[in-house]
This record gives structure tokens, C-alpha cells and sequence, in this order.
């Protein structure tokens, strides 16, 4: 048995993997998001750790006593920060906050070289430029950073006493230099640290160190190797078998994912793509990302008061009507790809007496599925190459979002097995990978295909227009929000 965690934005997740790659248990805890000023987002870690022992007891235990390693997966970029003594100095700043944007722009004039370095722009969710915030803000707090850790990374020490991360999650934070596969010590200089306050690289595959006997008991795990693991989306692309140039999945998870493995580093900045390290030796990724997804209707659920975002997917399924409702701007907390504009800001545009929340769920998917084709395009702007597209994340369960996607996209999406938990998934195969009795061929191949949601011709040739006018709205407004 392998046990995979992923350490979300909205709740963590576990799972339990068997030789035969079947998920035998699954289990969560939810977690918030703390929103104390506007463009702020923020966590604090002891949520983290304590959400991940209620998610690990909520498994099978006689399989957990039978774990054999464990991986791990989180959302990337939080800036985690403790003092010399481990102890954390202010909740962790995530990855969908937009406090730093005049920061990126000082450290991109201070270090013209900065894109060439790192193969992104400089962008406020990345972690890098929340630490130049910080030294200016918060000066108090930053003359005692020993240790900046990613979300993941800190439970991992809590488990282990290890400061560790793995190519694909620390490629996020803007200190990395991505083609070389290691700390930029110029990128680190850019904002007042060094190697020392970084924890030792290492693959998504490899080992970093072991379970502590007292969480161990505490568990019911047995002490056993902890993969390096990856950040959410390459763990994510571990658990669809996207490891081959051309193949892709979207994640629709509370925010938006386009991803493409590749087995080169290729970065375009042109568009705002990411060029990150992949969590497998050798390979890399490019995506394409919005802030908003599946928390889009999430939103459209709280302010409606109609029903949980489980039930409004389901009923805006029954009763939705493509196209003919107001048009949505998924921009809740700003936008990365292809705008890379944290000021941009969400509309309706086009209500009337007459709209109902059905109405405003289903232009809550369209929003989304048109920001998503948007970052489709740049990718392809790129010449990358797309042959497959799987889904994966929460918004996988609506098959009718799925069809809004295909068709805005023109692109089929294929469904496959575990797809609500990817991420988890990819890193309980990360931790098979890591004891070395298994290739990675053998074991990161693509799960069992549920189906596939093709492109509806009457909605494509409809969205192609809607999606123009959402085009439209965006760049007429973007002065306004600034």
C-alpha cells in the first residue's frame, strides 16, 4: 500500500493506493482561507498539519498499517516562514494572493535577466516576490526568516524533521533556475536570502527522509520513506500518466489548470506560461493558469444561497440553457494566463430581472471555460504540442462543465479513473517510485478511461462568438480595476 497526501487550498486529501493501482480508501479535511485585506490570501500551517492527521486517521486502518511509503502533493507558491526555532512567524501568503505586483515589477527592473533565469515572468502568486513584500512590510518578521517552505514542505518536516522539496514545486517560487534544476543564488540575493534559508532539492521520485516513529503511532502508519512528491499539478500529471511531450490534462480544481509535459525545458513568457520543472527526473511542464475554477461556483453558491456547489452543478446541468444568460468574469482574485494582472477583477455583465442563480452557475462555467480556451491558445501560440487532454480536480464530477469546456475549447476531454484525486493519486505513485523497485514507465501510466466528453457543434459554434464578446469585456474594464 502507498499512501499519497495532497495539502489543497481548500481541504487535504488522502488516499491509500494498492499494488494494482486501485484506490482503496480515500479520506479529508477542509480547511478556509483567511481574505484580512483585499488582494490578501492567507493560511495559517497549523491548519495544514492538523487538517492532514484528521484526513490520515480517516482511513482504512488496517491499510494504513500496511503503507509502504508516503508522498506528498500541494498547492504551490505559500511563502511558510519560521524562525530559527521552527516556530512560524505569520500565517502562510498563498498562492492566490495579489499583495506583491508592485514588487515583481521592482525586482524585474532591479534584475532585467530575471525571465532568462527562471524561464517566467515575475508574478504575485509565485513565492519569491512575497518575500520582497515582506522585507519592506514586514520588517520585523523578516529579519527572524530562518527556513521559507512550501505548503507541502512543511507538513513534511512536521512529519519528519527534514526541510525538503522536490524540481516541480519549487520551480513556482521564482528562486529556482529552472533549466539547471537548482537554486539561483541571484534570484535568492533579488530578495535579501540564500541557500541557507531554502530547503535541499530533490526529484519528485526520490526519497527524503522517514516518517517519525511518534507521528508514525499516532497514524497508524508504520515508519516508511516520504517521497520528495511534487506540487499539485505535476503531482497531478504523476496520477494521469501525463509524463510524454503532447500529452495534457485541465485541472478544475479551486483554481484552473492547462498542463503539458514535455521532455525539454522550452519557456515562453510572451503569453504569461509557466515553465516549471516536472516532478519526474528529466522532464518539464508548461501551463497555463487561472486563479478561478471551480471556486467560481463556489461563489456563485454562497452569494445565491441556492445550494452547495455539489447540488448547483448538478442542477445547472438540468436546467441550463448554453449561452443565453450573462457573461461572467472569472477574475475573483486576479488573473495569471494570459493577462498576468492582479488587479483584474470578476463581472456579470448583461443581467436582468429575469436572470435566476442557475443562470448565474452556468455563466460561472462558461467564464471559466472561456479564461481556460484563452490559456489553450497561448500554449498553442507556443507550437506546443497537444495530442490528449484529460480532466482532473473537484470540477471533473460535471460532466456538463466538461461539455462547456470541449466545446469552448474545440478540443475532446477525456475522463479517466481517480480523477477527483489527482494530485493525491500522483503522489502515492511518487512514493512507489521512491523505494526503486519499479520503473517509471511501469508504474506512471494513464489510468483506465472513464470516457470522453467531445466538443457539442451547436455550443462550439455559439461559444466562438460569446467568448469574442467575453474577450471584449475584459480589456474594456481592465482600465477601471487597475
Amino acid at each position: 500500500m502507498y499512501l499519497g497526501i495532497d495539502i489543497g487550498t481548500s481541504g487535504v486529501k488522502a488516499v491509500i493506493v494498492d499494488d494494482a493501482q486501485a484506490v482503496v480508501s480515500t479520506a479529508s479535511a477542509p480547511l478556509s482561507v483567511s481574505r484580512p485585506q483585499p488582494l490578501w490570501s492567507e493560511q495559517d500551517p497549523a491548519d495544514w498539519w492538523h487538517a492532514t492527521g484528521d484526513a490520515v486517521r480517516g482511513l482504512d486502518a488496517g491499510l494504513r498499517a500496511k503503507v509502504r511509503a508516503i508522498g506528498l502533493s500541494g498547492q504551490m507558491h505559500g511563502a511558510t516562514l519560521l524562525d530559527g526555532s521552527g516556530a512560524v512567524l505569520r500565517p502562510a501568503i498563498l498562492w492566490n494572493d495579489g499583495r506583491s505586483a508592485a514588487d515583481c515589477a521592482a525586482m524585474t527592473e532591479a534584475l532585467p535577466e530575471l525571465t532568462d533565469i527562471t524561464g517566467n515572468l515575475a508574478m504575485p502568486g509565485f513565492t519569491a516576490p512575497k518575500l520582497h513584500w515582506l522585507r519592506e512590510h514586514e520588517p520585523e518578521v523578516f529579519t527572524h526568516v530562518a527556513k521559507v517552505l512550501l505548503p507541502k514542505d512543511y507538513v513534511r518536516w512536521k512529519m519528519s524533521g527534514v526541510f525538503a522539496s522536490d524540481m516541480s514545486d519549487s520551480a513556482g517560487t521564482l528562486w529556482m533556475n529552472v533549466a539547471e534544476r537548482d537554486w539561483s543564488d541571484e534570484m535568492l540575493a533579488l530578495t535579501g536570502l540564500t541557500r541557507d534559508h531554502m530547503p535541499e532539492l530533490f526529484e519528485g521520485s526520490e526519497a527524503t527522509g522517514e516518517l517519525s516513529a511518534g507521528i508514525a503511532a499516532d497514524w497508524g502508519v508504520p515508519v516508511v520513506p516520504i517521497a520528495a512528491g511534487g506540487g499539485d499539478n505535476a503531482a497531478g500529471a504523476v496520477g494521469s500518466g501525463v509524463v510524454r511531450p503532447g500529452e495534457g490534462f485541465v485541472s478544475l480544481g479551486t483554481s484552473g489548470v492547462v498542463f503539458l509535459a514535455d521532455d525539454a525545458y522550452r519557456p515562453n513568457t510572451d503569453g504569461a506560461v509557466h515553465t516549471f520543472c516536472h516532478a519526474l527526473p528529466g522532464l518539464w511542464h508548461q501551463m497555463s493558469v487561472i486563479l478561478s475554477a471551480a471556486s467560481a461556483v463556489d461563489f456563485v453558491a454562497q452569494i445565491t444561497g441556492y445550494a452547495d456547489p455539489a447540488t448547483l452543478y448538478d442542477a445547472t446541468a438540468e436546467a441550463a440553457t448554453p449561452g443565453t444568460g450573462p457573461i461572467f468574469l472569472p477574475y475573483l482574485t486576479g488573473e495569471r494566463t494570459p493577462h498576468n494582472d492582479a488587479n483584474a477583477k470578476g463581472a456579470f455583465f448583461g443581467l436582468t430581472a429575469a436572470h435566476t442563480p442557475l443562470d448565474l452557475a452556468q455563466a460561472a462555467l462558461e467564464g471559466v471555460a472561456f479564461a481556460l480556451a484563452d490559456g489553450v491558445d497561448v500554449l498553442r501560440d507556443t507550437g506546443a504540442r497537444i495530442d490528449t487532454l484529460s480532466v482532473i480536480g473537484g470540477g471533473s464530477r460535471s460532466d456538463w462543465w466538461g461539455k462547456v469546456i470541449a466545446s469552448a475549447m474545440d478540443a475532446p476531454l477525456t475522463y479517466r479513473m481517480a480523477a477527483e484525486v489527482g494530485p493525491a493519486f500522483g503522489a502515492a505513485r511518487l512514493a512507489r517510485l521512491c523505494l526503486g523497485e519499479d520503473s517509471v514507465a511501469a508504474v506512471c501510466t494513464a489510468p483506465p478511461i472513464s470516457h470522453v466528453v467531445e466538443p457539442d457543434p451547436d455550443m462550439r459554434d455559439l461559444y466562438r462568438e460569446r467568448r469574442s464578446t467575453f474577450t471584449k469585456l475584459y480589456h474594456a474594464t481592465r482600465s477601471l480595476t487597475a
